[in-house]
């Protein structure tokens, strides 16, 4: 299967690229550089992919995703920690697990307390000013997905909700890391025309950046390549003005 190399940008051009396109994708190094953050702390943050909980909210009846999720209030160029929360999804985003309340396992205080956590977090609020800021400093309300989907079933499906938007303003998909597998390839699509494109992540702690208004995405399903398993690992960061998902009332 031909795999498509990511079309990366550069890190003075990644919020007009967000702009122009709806999308920017950024290397690792890239990313430390935008992130203003020591690239040698991201890939510390990884171990506390292992050993995460079971989904235990997959309406297919997979086994095959682990997550934690956390929230924070980014502003002023300050990083809060809300108390922990379901996460909620409309079904007009979300049409398998919309309308629930999904209450997974906290980011551990480990993870939180890695200054490259913090500084991704910031870099998010900054490109989300910059892409869509009035002039005063917008707090963001920032969600953290951690994913692991492995092959258990076989088959693993990093979005078994399919091509979708999630109902926010900006979207942050890092991948972490990819072990023993085939597939996961990302694809993007204009929302309102036939433009799209696919590239495989494959470097860890590259990025994909979305305007979420403007684009579509999914990634395709992963296999293993032997017998002994594999698995996929990202970190997908939300966020939006005004509130959370399901408080705007």
């Amino acid at each position: 299967m031909q795999a498509f190399p990511p079309p990366y940008c550069d890190a003075q051009s990644v919020d007009s690229t967000l702009r122009a396109y709806g999308y920017a994708v950024l290397s690792p190094a890239t990313v430390a550089q935008w992130a203003q953050c020591d690239g040698a702390l991201l890939p510390q943050l990884a171990d506390s992919w292992n050993g995460m909980p079971d989904d235990a909210y997959l309406k297919d009846g997979g086994r095959y995703r682990k997550r934690r999720h956390s929230c924070y209030v980014v502003q002023s160029g300050a990083v809060r920690t809300v108390a922990h929360r379901a996460h909620w999804q409309p079904v007009q985003y979300n049409a398998l697990h919309g309308g629930m309340q999904r209450w997974f396992e906290p980011v551990l205080p480990a993870t939180n307390e890695n200054p490259a956590w913090t500084q991704l977090l910031l870099a998010l609020g900054r490109s989300s000013n910059a892409l869509f800021g009035t002039g005063a400093e917008e707090a963001w309300y920032t969600e953290t997905h951690q994913f692991r989907i492995d092959t258990t079933d076989g088959i693993g499906r990093p979005t078994p909700e399919g091509a979708h938007r999630d109902g926010v303003d900006l979207v942050a998909v890092f991948l972490v890391g990819r072990t023993n597998i085939k597939g996961g390839e990302t694809r993007v699509f204009d929302a309102t025309g036939p433009q799209g494109l696919r590239f495989t992540l494959t470097e860890p702690w590259s990025l994909m950046l979305l305007d979420d208004a403007r684009m579509i995405h999914e990634s395709t399903p992963i296999q293993p390549l032997d017998e002994s398993g594999g698995y996929r690992d990202t970190l997908v960061v939300t966020l939006r003005r005004r509130a959370f998902q399901g408080d705007d009332a």
